[in-house]
């Protein structure tokens, strides 16, 4: 993640089933996902109310063609809940080749202002020792149907890619710690879901 042209980020539960298995390969193989990772999921107390059949796994890609990426999983894993990110704007970004550690998908209860977005900046430039980028960031499900209710701040997501050589427990706290000082500027965030990086797949 974070290398190249990036649109956004795909999370598709990995029950080690033939779909899980298929995509793997099938993206593995792929231009337009440049990186896929075998990844831990924790959802918050929110998420998993809005998210009752989330997996503890999930293969995570980076993608620079969306369109596609919901054709592979509408056409082979359409029975599993499959989370797609689109990246909207990008709030800090640094090159780096280090290792990605975690992801941390976070939401704000709020439409955010100009001012806001400066606020939020300020903070991840602050926080970059780990951080390598922060973006908002949109998220579609597939299927759509497979919610009860839908999650009302889907457009209002804030999405951090975590590179460190410590332990995953760690990186959330360190990701707890930079959502206080965004709370501190008056921005309500919360955490969605965590994903610690297991492996690197691609």
């Amino acid at each position: 993640m974070g290398c190249g042209f990036t649109e956004g980020y795909v999370c598709v539960p990995d029950g080690h089933n033939k779909a899980s298995e298929f995509l793997q390969k099938l993206w593995s193989d792929s231009l337009y996902v440049q990186d896929l990772y075998f990844a831990t999921a924790t959802f918050s107390s929110e998420g998993r109310s809005y998210f009752p059949n989330h997996s503890n796994h999930y293969l995570v890609g980076s993608f620079s063609d969306r369109d596609h990426v919901m054709d592979d999983i509408t056409k082979y894993a359409s029975e599993y809940v499959s989370l797609v990110f689109p990246m909207k704007d990008s709030l800090f970004e640094r090159s780096s080749m280090a290792k990605l550690n975690f992801v941390s998908i976070n939401f704000i209860k709020q439409s955010y202002s100009k001012e806001d977005i400066r606020d939020l900046e300020d903070v991840f430039l602050r926080r970059r020792e780990r951080i390598r980028i922060a973006s908002l960031a949109g998220m579609r499900v597939i299927p759509e149907e497979s919610l009860k209710f839908a999650f009302p701040y889907s457009n209002n997501l804030i999405i951090l890619e975590l590179e460190s050589e410590k332990s995953h427990q760690s990186d959330q706290k360190y990701c707890e710690r930079t959502r206080n000082e965004v709370i501190k500027k008056g921005i309500n965030i919360d955490n969605l879901v965590s994903l610690s990086i297991l492996s690197k797949l691609k």
